[in-house]
């Protein structure tokens, strides 16, 4: 979903930029331009003196036009940094020792390992994402642990077992994990 939104953004954006590059190239070079462009020759400025001056009497203007560009210029920033932030890895680089390889899809991966991890004792839910690079990831496990488990077992059992067998079967040289412990919410029990 998100590549979608990307690429019709993205495309929406280049189209408005080379429409506007090109007619500005266009008056520029003195060829004909439509009627409703503002700029019909070369010596015209995108403001002119008159628009300036016309605007210039309100007081709300100015700060507001600022303010707008301002809006614009965070909005894309934030936009860019959410691009360079993956959420989750794609695909993992299974290494199957005679230099040939094979990709997994990472979402695969993440879905035996929570398997895995649901089967251990004491864990009544797990979520794994995984994030990094394809032949170095990472993962990134949140246990949700019954309440009689002992955690220190449980974070025992995950690395000893679950994270070792995933790091084993995709012939990896580690598998580093960042695990974040919850209890499940139970009610008090009575003793009469």
């Amino acid at each position: 979903m998100l590549r979608t939104v990307n690429r019709v953004l993205i495309g929406l954006v280049g189209l408005v930029l080379v429409a506007a590059g090109g007619a500005v190239l266009a008056a520029g070079a003195g060829l004909s331009v439509p009627s409703w462009w503002p700029w019909e020759d070369s010596g015209d400025a995108l403001l002119d003196r008159a628009r300036r001056e016309r605007w210039h009497h309100h007081g709300w203007w100015w700060p507001t036009v600022i303010a707008a560009l301002a809006v614009l210029v965070l909005l894309t920033l934030w936009w860019l940094l959410a691009q360079l932030r993956r959420a989750r890895l794609a695909e993992v680089l299974v290494d199957s020792g005679d230099g040939e390889g094979a990709l997994l899809r990472g979402r695969a991966m993440e879905t035996v390992l929570a398997g895995e991890a649901e089967a251990l004792p004491g864990v009544a839910r797990a979520q794994v994402t995984l994030h990094g690079r394809r032949t170095t990831p990472a993962a990134r496990v949140a246990l949700l642990l019954e309440p009689h488990a002992a955690p220190a077992e449980a974070l025992s059992r995950l690395t000893s077992e679950a994270l070792a067998h995933a790091r084993d079967s995709a012939g990896l040289a580690a598998l580093p994990a960042e695990v974040r412990l919850r209890g499940v919410k139970h009610r008090a029990q009575r003793v009469s």
